[in-house]
């Protein structure tokens, strides 16, 4: 048994014939369970939907740094409802990403702050979005106290296996993806095959990020295998192993019996 620990699910592209389609391929794959992540009010809507709709899948609700240009002051209180709806299981994805910038540095900053305290108020764990902000992403968690408050996953990581330590060693958990199938990313490679298992979660971020070698199509959570055997390759272990150890890694962080 599988289990993806971040999925867009809910994607805004997605027909309902495509994303049917999806988590037929899903209930024919090794994948068991599904965290269906939302990026804004409406993705999160949509999320909370496909959970009611399937067995294996959860939502987390949330507005990404490249959407919170576009969140209004209502929103927060939205959030909080929705975080109430049964199977969710996290608040996020949220964060900073200085490197596509669709919404300015200070909104990301303010927004950031704003959502995670959002986030204390629901007891929720919290997925976070990291992308070249210069540690910033980080010295704001510790500021306001987060690791205290909530369990923290760093999903999609990107950083290096010194920096994935550091941050364990704070109260996170580190998620990989496809990246780490790619020839030139060694950065990924060494989190994945260095830190400790017991704190490493797999996800495919569908519909990006696929993994080869299907790299350069539409991804999707059944392609989560990929993930696991690369890294049961890097670290010379079973893929069972690390299916196995992800899987319960990934129900205790987002606390599913």
């Amino acid at each position: 048994m599988l289990f993806d620990s971040h999925s867009h699910l809910n994607y805004e592209d997605y027909t309902d014939e495509a994303r049917a389609a999806v988590m037929e391929r899903v209930e024919a794959s090794p994948v068991s369970y599904v965290v269906d992540v939302g990026f804004n009010v409406e993705s999160s809507r949509q999320a909370i939907k496909d959970a009611a709709e399937r067995e294996w899948c959860y939502a987390a609700v949330g507005v990404h740094p490249h959407d919170v240009k576009d969140m209004k002051d209502e929103d927060a209180q939205t959030l909080l409802e929705l975080a109430k709806t049964p199977k969710v299981v996290a608040f996020g994805e949220i964060g900073l990403d200085f490197y596509r910038d669709y919404s300015p540095r200070d909104v990301q900053r303010a927004v950031f702050r704003k959502q995670l305290n959002l986030a204390f108020e629901t007891g929720l764990p919290i997925i976070i979005h990291d992308r070249e902000s210069a540690g910033e992403t980080i010295n704001i968690l510790i500021e306001e106290k987060a690791f205290s408050k909530a369990r923290i996953l760093l999903h999609c990581f990107s950083g290096s296996a010194e920096q994935a330590i550091e941050y364990i060693g704070l109260g996170c958990a580190i998620s990989v993806a496809g990246p780490v199938t790619y020839r030139n990313n060694k950065k990924t490679v060494r989190v994945a095959a260095e830190i400790p298992l017991e704190h490493l979660l797999i996800e495919t971020d569908t519909p990006f990020l696929t993994p080869e070698p299907f790299r350069g199509q539409r991804n999707e959570p059944a392609n989560v295998e990929y993930v696991a055997r690369k890294i049961a390759e890097l670290r010379g272990i079973t893929y069972e192993e690390v299916a196995a150890a992800t899987l319960e890694n990934a129900k205790r962080f987002y606390g599913i019996e």
